[in-house]
């Protein structure tokens, strides 16, 4: 927009302005946290509440919205940041390298079945191509993610990598500080670990992810 465009709105607003109207700051629908006070008490109904949400622009990237999946009493429930675009595209929580690692470390290293965890995502849908989702995407889905714990409440909650860490505490401690620690988080305990994809990409740390799997297998005996 141009400087004259520029000042003939400016003109338009003062004129409104003299005529009584007021002005307020724009308000994002996202940040209103009304969403808590409807979501239901059953996991069938939170799936339905969560396939049919249209709470914020990310609806409009995805091909259905990741509800979770495995036990409704879970031993571990695997919380991930964000739903990947192979993960979107399929609706399948295991897929890629990265998800064939994290079902070795289930079956393999932890020695549980798929069906004994719960996997889910802090952001339920796709985010627009490799991008972050906003701070308002993720506070329309902070509800349905509480509400999933309250519900499945699980024995552990293991957070796949930093993102996933910080979008269910709100914690900004450097990661290393916490990874592989036994947290207390309200009436839970959280085990931050690496997410796959990064083990996937930087194999040297799997010496320290099976540590952090011992400290798991530990926090469930």
């Amino acid at each position: 927009m141009n400087s004259y465009q520029n000042l003939v709105l400016l003109e338009n607003l003062y004129r409104l302005k003299a005529l009584g109207f007021s002005y307020v700051d724009p308000i994002s629908p996202n940040s209103i946290k009304t969403q808590p006070l409807s979501l239901p008490n059953s996991y069938d109904a939170l799936i339905q509440t969560i396939q049919g949400c249209h709470l914020c622009d990310l609806s409009k990237s995805r091909s259905q919205s990741m509800c979770g999946y495995g036990s409704k009493t879970p031993k571990i429930l695997f919380v991930d940041a964000f739903v990947s675009s192979s993960e979107d595209e399929s609706n399948n929580y295991y897929v890629g390298r990265s998800g064939g690692m994290l079902r070795d470390m289930i079956e393999k290293v932890l020695h549980l079945r798929l069906h004994d965890v719960h996997i889910t995502h802090a952001v339920k849908c796709k985010p627009f191509g490799f991008q972050h989702p906003s701070a308002s995407e993720c506070s329309s889905c902070y509800p349905l993610l509480e509400k999933q714990l309250d519900i499945l409440n699980p024995t552990l909650i293991v957070t796949l990598g930093p993102d996933a860490y910080r979008l269910l505490t709100h914690d900004e401690s450097n990661f290393e500080s916490v990874r592989g620690h036994n947290i207390p988080f309200g009436k839970f305990s959280i085990i931050p670990i690496f997410h796959p994809t990064y083990l996937v990409r930087n194999p040297s740390f799997k010496k320290e992810a099976m540590r952090d799997l011992t400290t798991i297998k530990e926090a469930l005996k």
